[in-house]
């Protein structure tokens, strides 16, 4: 059965629920309660709902199609017009403003409640119903509770809340496991493949904000020939299939891809559909989630639109914090192992994830804001131990041995008015002679397969001076440390890597902006001792706490320590002078960012999960450094060896005094100096450099 037509079976069996649900909220929308601040608040949020379901009929009923361009905006923005720009101020889902007018408990809870019903939004074009009415009790229960002349218990409105998301967590998280690997979930795939992608439309079946990035996205790609669309599909997918060579996985025995992009590349995707049907593949697309059920923080896992508010994304990264305890995080994991043990033979069909990124962006940095609901030590405990054992639970189903993945990135027109030579830039940058950069960076590992540790330092203000402890060969004639990484599963081509030995691996690294998840970063520092973080700051904020807060959160993820799980040296040059010519070095993505100068990832090794297969550089030597003495402890205990998170953190050439390898005899052989690659043999990476008048000339090549 396809999903339309189960879909369709679900609807059916709950559609009068709905409805007695929807005649509820219309006297709702006219009620008033004992407190008239709380009327306000549940009048607005009945009307809004209301407003979801008139959009669905037009789904079911099959009279959105016939829309013209103007109403279908008109919806959409009407849509999410609560949280854009300034009406966000003075809007529910604004945690701030619902402490301000309903108190600190009740505005808390019911800004939580207000941010799960707008997650409606794409039930209602999937024409979940079933989902829209699970919603609407719960609107409804926590509404009943102020009925009274008394206002409710909190501890009674939390208990609903809680029981919303254990009761349903049977079924919203398990459809969202089987939409992850089953491709007979085909809503985004049937739209991309079955509408009129000429016309701007189709852009709005999706249930997603729109906006004149993917209009502009869309639109721009129309502009470009076939043959530029073909190649940008084709260079997506070989990345993808050379990944499963290079890493030596068969790409034969699996039948399932996940594309994640964003909305406005639909025309690029179709293409890279057929392409991987080629080789035997049918894509899963599912939707970033939307509930505090599924999603995970502000991070946005599937596909998505625009983010019509990234603060209100923040405001909302740990709304679990109202109900999480331990017997929900075990009612989620027996849910999570259920729902693959069921679908095992799909699961093992999954090949991994081909990710399409999209940057240029307004950088963001956003407000700490005490009113939003935050985890306690003992949440966060939870949530790491979740994260802990699903990832185990998932790397059972999906082995982390036989997967791979690819990403590439491209930018949208908010990135300014050279948008299109900056779209023909990156293209240019994604296809780069991939053989140039083999044996220039081979030149660069042999120096560094000669090394006992690498030294770091940064210039001017840069306060970086790293020492990075090298694995020790036993064969060098055979075996290497870094991989030589020439755009497969990492588009651009450009950068060589390896996991560090942790002993002895100390110092700091300070980078003066870096942007990492959609974050912006400023004066970032991380100190390390034996390779793992003993301090770390930056200066986003004027409190010391919230510093240090905001990175603990985002770039640690709650860990009280990460170890250095990557150390790598970007030579990608021609994309750093795009970066410089076009004045977008804080837009560019980390998959770009990290190929223009070193870089170092906290969190896992790049070879998580699948330490075990042999990997060989194209010089035929195996690359040996995977492990360190943390993940290491996967054959004791997989808790203790992964983080499930792993951040790249960039240095720009221009903040680098020097890269050198010192070998066991002492010597000092250096790589880079004043941002210049001074190796004999790695000339051609300083061309582009001095074509734009961006290094010193005058410096002499060792």
């Amino acid at each position: 059965m396809g999903w339309k037509e189960l879909q369709r079976e679900k609807n059916e069996q709950c559609r009068e629920r709905h409805e007695l649900t929807i005649e509820r909220m219309k006297q709702i929308a006219i009620e008033e309660v004992a407190d008239a601040a709380f009327s306000t608040f549940f009048q607005k949020t009945a009307g809004f709902l209301l407003e979801l379901d008139e959009v669905r009929r037009e789904i079911e009923n099959a009279h959105w199609g016939n829309l013209d361009l103007a109403k279908m905006q008109e919806i959409n923005r009407a849509l999410y017009a609560d949280i854009l720009g300034a009406r966000y101020e003075s809007s529910y889902a604004n945690p701030v403003y619902a402490v301000k007018m309903l108190g600190e408990e009740y505005g808390q809870l019911l800004s939580v409640l207000y941010a799960e019903m707008r997650a409606g939004i794409p039930y209602v074009f999937e024409n979940k119903m079933d989902y829209l009415t699970v919603l609407h009790e719960l609107f409804i229960e926590i509404y009943n509770c102020f009925e009274g002349e008394k206002a409710p218990e909190y501890k009674s409105l939390k208990n609903i809340v809680y029981w919303y998301a254990s009761d349903y967590c049977d079924v919203f998280l398990a459809d969202r496991i089987e939409e992850q690997i089953n491709p007979a979930y085909s809503f985004a795939a049937d739209i991309i493949n079955t509408m009129d992608l000429e016309d701007d439309r189709y852009l709005y079946r999706f249930g997603e904000y729109i906006s004149e990035n993917e209009l502009g996205t869309a639109r721009h790609l129309r502009s470009l020939p076939e043959e530029t669309i073909q190649k940008m599909a084709d260079v997506y997918t070989e990345g993808y299939r050379i990944g499963f060579i290079n890493t030596g996985k068969d790409l034969s025995k699996k039948s399932v891809v996940n594309i994640r992009y964003c909305l406005g590349f639909e025309k690029v995707v179709k293409l890279a559909i057929q392409n991987f049907e080629k080789m035997g593949l049918k894509p899963v697309i599912y939707r970033a989630a939307s509930s505090v059920i599924t999603k995970r923080e502000q991070f946005k896992t599937g596909y998505y639109g625009a983010i019509p508010n990234k603060q209100y994304d923040y405001d909302h990264r740990s709304d679990q914090a109202l109900f999480m305890d331990k017997a929900y995080v075990e009612r989620k994991l027996d849910v999570l192992k259920n729902v693959y043990d069921k679908n095992k033979e799909l699961a093992a069909q999954f090949a991994g994830p081909a990710v399409m990124e999209i940057f240029g962006e307004k950088p963001f940095s956003p407000e700490a804001r005490l009113e939003a609901t935050s985890y306690t030590d003992a949440q966060r405990s939870l949530s790491l131990l979740f994260d802990n054992k699903s990832g185990q639970i998932t790397n059972q189903y999906i082995k982390g041995d036989e997967r791979s993945f690819t990403i590439i990135a491209y930018p949208v027109p908010e990135i300014g008015s050279d948008y299109p030579a900056i779209f023909d830039e990156v293209i240019r940058i994604n296809t780069l002679d991939a053989k140039v950069y083999e044996k220039v960076q081979q030149t660069i590992i042999d120096a560094l397969d000669r090394g006992e540790y690498v030294r770091i330092l940064g210039k001017g203000e840069n306060q970086t001076d790293l020492k990075v402890q090298l694995y020790r060969l036993t064969d060098p004639q055979k075996e290497t440390i870094f991989e030589n990484c020439v755009a497969d599963v990492n588009i651009p081509v450009g950068e060589v890597f390896t996991s560090p030995v942790l002993e002895g691996t100390e110092g700091t690294l300070h980078v003066s902006k870096v942007y990492l998840f959609e974050l912006q970063y400023q004066n970032l520092k991380i100190d390390f001792k034996d390779g793992m973080i003993a301090d770390y700051t930056c200066t986003n904020f004027q409190k010391e706490d919230d510093n240090k807060k905001y990175i603990y959160e985002n770039v640690f993820h709650n860990h009280k320590t990460l170890p250095l799980g990557e150390f790598a040296i970007g030579t990608n040059t021609t994309a750093y002078v795009a970066a410089k010519k076009y004045k977008i070095e804080d837009k560019m993505p980390i998959l770009i960012a990290e190929k223009m100068g070193p870089h170092f990832a906290v969190g896992d090794t790049c070879y998580s999960w699948s330490e075990d297969v042999r990997v060989f550089n194209p010089n035929g030597k195996e690359i040996v450094a995977k492990d360190n003495s943390v993940s290491s402890l996967r054959r004791e205990d997989p808790s203790k060896a992964y983080f499930h998170c792993h951040t790249d953190i960039t240095i720009p050439y221009e903040e680098l005094e020097e890269i050198s390898v010192v070998t066991k005899e002492g010597e000092n052989i250096i790589l880079l100096k004043d941002g210049r690659f001074v190796l004999s043999g790695t000339e051609i990476l300083n061309e582009p450099l001095a074509e734009s008048n961006l290094v010193n000339p005058s410096v002499s090549e060792g």
